[in-house]
């Protein structure tokens, strides 16, 4: 059998239906979400939330508790972010606007990745779960990703270089679980990340010469 075809298709063989379903759904929002955000279109929250929380599901199924942490983590974040973007201004203009952290913010994301790592290592150890080096990813890439979502839900440009790093990480991650469709997923995000990260910057440096 082609290798490729294994390597997608294999895993999900003795997979039930209803997961493989499920996972297809978390699929296509997940995409839709991000190319959204790209877009700087508030669409990415309830697309996103409907993605996290399948996934949420599927990872708490597969006993993935890191993963399972950090989707449950864009679910909170992605109901504060739906109404922090939704917010104007005299009901004309939007509060937020695309920016660059702070110094603050880049203290306060900091602290967040921290919180988020040590949240997800005691998840790990209140369920009695093993503790191998994918593990350690898992619990690496969930504060990278929650504050990537902290940043996001604030409209700041570097959100989408913690979401480059993260999903870099993840694409490999997933492959060696054998998670084809899910590592095929990262893969397209790291893409249109890079492709947030460019159509933002050229936003903010425009908004920058008219102000």
């Amino acid at each position: 059998m082609n290798p490729i075809f294994d390597f997608f298709i294999g895993p999900y063989e003795e997979r039930q239906l209803s997961l493989i379903i499920l996972e297809a759904t978390a699929f296509f929002f997940g995409i839709a979400s991000v190319i959204y955000a790209k877009k700087e279109d508030i669409m990415v929250y309830p697309t996103g939330l409907v993605a996290t929380a399948i996934t949420t599901y599927i990872f708490f199924v597969d006993r993935l508790l890191g993963d399972m942490m950090m989707n449950f983590y864009y679910s909170l974040m992605s109901i504060y972010g739906w109404w922090n973007w939704a917010r104007r201004k005299n009901n004309r203009d939007y509060v937020i606007q695309i920016s660059r952290t702070t110094k603050r913010e880049k203290w306060i994301g900091f602290v967040f990745f921290l919180a988020t790592i040590l949240v997800t290592y005691g998840v790990y150890k209140g369920f009695g779960a093993e503790i191998g080096p994918t593990n350690y990813i898992d619990i690496f890439t969930s504060g990278v990703f929650f504050t990537a979502m902290w940043y996001m839900a604030n409209k700041k440009l570097e959100n989408w270089t913690l979401w480059i790093l993260g999903d870099l990480i993840t694409v490999p991650l997933y492959a060696y679980r054998g998670w084809g469709m899910f590592s095929l997923q990262y893969l397209i995000f790291t893409i249109l990340a890079i492709q947030g990260y460019l159509v933002w910057k050229k936003s903010l440096d425009k908004n920058l010469q008219t102000s």
